[in-house]
């Protein structure tokens, strides 16, 4: 009866196995497409007409930082308006920004979150006779190359209706946390968001620095509300058969948390709306993918997927641990020889080093490769945060806010060798 059992737990490792294994040679398939950065025809002409929002919660701290930027843009004054969403704001927020002389509108509800605040503010912008071309969402810590809404433009009359701009950290010295973050970013930036745009698959929204098409937004609504609105607003425009473009060649500079505990709170709440929206979307789109014989929204569901991946490779390394307690090979044996464990070393190893490449092409600061000392710690965290996170899922209206206390303006980040910057010819 044991030897059946544990025969068993064999056929369910090496299931595993194979899912997280096949899962992760296609992202690293995918990546190859990232190698390579090519020139695009763009035409800079300012021609359409912005409505830039930002939904701040209690930010008196940054939100003067981040309207300068938006003001300090390459582009007509004329052809965008700044609107702030002073949400349940108990501080200056709403103050501050007026002063700065652009439209506050302050919003006091028991629904609580940024996807129920930008819906509001949204159902506001459709009333107004139609006179933007585009929205961008912003947050309120962010700041924003000067060529933002260049890009955007480009982006916009080249035929793209939703689009995402390259998400960069503002603050990666400020703790090994916020050096986490930004190696991340910097290698996942070329090699899976530039690599996807290279291929024609649609990239993922970030939160911020994202522009949607106006009557696009308008036609399917915004009705993403959950601790992911992003991802949950990606999905739905892949099932209406719309691809999120990628806009490498402009900078959103992101506040990212300085300690564990926040990053703790942040990533739980990633993992509680990337379960809600992977339940919601992940069969309907591989339906839409069989039927109409297209991979974009397999390849959208096979995102989803991730959080079921990460679970798989922890009941892995779950099982391989138990299995070196067994003295007997006849039992320990069968658990982990799925692979050989040679294998997953230099699966390990590839892993790890792999994603420096992106870094490498990124000419991203010679402290990145140190911040990638500490990285594997802040890796293996992701098994805990996505068990907590499925186990949280239901709760989809728990906010965790992300306090900002210091102003960071977009002349001190440009100023300095974060990455290398790219503007427009």
């Amino acid at each position: 009866m044991g030897g059946l059992v544990f025969y068993a737990l064999t056929a369910v490792v090496a299931l595993t196995e194979a899912i997280a294994l096949l899962v992760l040679l296609y992202y690293y398939f995918v990546s190859i497409f990232g190698w390579q950065k090519f020139d695009e025809e763009k035409d800079y002409t300012p021609e359409k007409r912005f409505a830039l929002v930002t939904a701040a919660h209690n930010e008196e701290a940054v939100i003067r930082y981040h309207i300068e930027s938006l003001k300090n843009f390459n582009y007509p004054r004329e052809l965008y308006d700044i609107y702030i969403i002073a949400d349940n704001c108990t501080d200056r927020t709403a103050e501050i920004a007026r002063a700065e002389g652009v439209l506050v509108y302050e919003r006091f509800s028991p629904q609580r979150g940024k996807g129920f605040a930008v819906e509001w503010m949204f159902n506001q912008l459709f009333e107004m006779e139609d006179k933007y071309d585009a929205v961008c969402l912003f947050d309120a810590d962010n700041v924003l190359s000067s060529n933002f809404l260049l890009e955007m433009n480009a982006k916009l009359k080249q035929g793209f209706l939703s689009i995402q701009g390259y998400l960069d950290t503002k603050n990666p010295n400020d703790s090994w946390v916020t050096a986490s973050y930004a190696t991340a970013y910097w290698s996942m930036n070329r090699m899976w968001q530039l690599a996807r745009y290279n291929l024609g698959l649609s990239n993922a929204l970030g939160g911020t620095g994202l522009c949607l098409d106006f009557q696009t937004l308008k036609k399917y609504g915004w009705g993403a509300t959950c601790l992911t609105e992003d991802l949950e607003f990606t999905m739905k425009l892949l099932l209406n058969g719309i691809r999120t473009a990628w806009a490498h060649d402009c900078r959103v500079y992101d506040e990212k948390p300085v300690y564990f505990s926040q990053t703790w709170r942040q990533r739980t709440r990633w993992l509680q709306g990337h379960w809600d929206v992977a339940f919601r979307y992940m069969v309907p789109l591989i339906k839409k993918g069989i039927a109409e014989k297209k991979w974009y929204p397999i390849d959208g569901a096979i995102y989803l997927f991730q959080p079921f991946v990460i679970m798989a490779m922890l009941f892995n390394f779950t099982m391989a641990l138990i299995a070196t307690f067994f003295s007997d090979p006849i039992y320990a044996a069968p658990i982990t020889s799925a692979m050989p464990a040679w294998f997953w070393v230099i699966f390990g190893v590839l892993g790890y080093c792999y994603p420096m490449l992106g870094l490498y092409l990124e000419k991203a600061p010679k402290k990145a490769y140190y911040y990638y000392i500490t990285y594997p710690i802040y890796g293996l965290t992701w098994f805990p945060v996505t068990i907590w996170g499925l186990f949280k899922h239901g709760n989809q209206s728990e906010w965790a806010h992300t306090r900002h206390t210091r102003g960071i303006s977009i002349a001190a980040l440009e100023e300095a060798p974060i990455a290398a910057k790219v503007t427009p010819e």
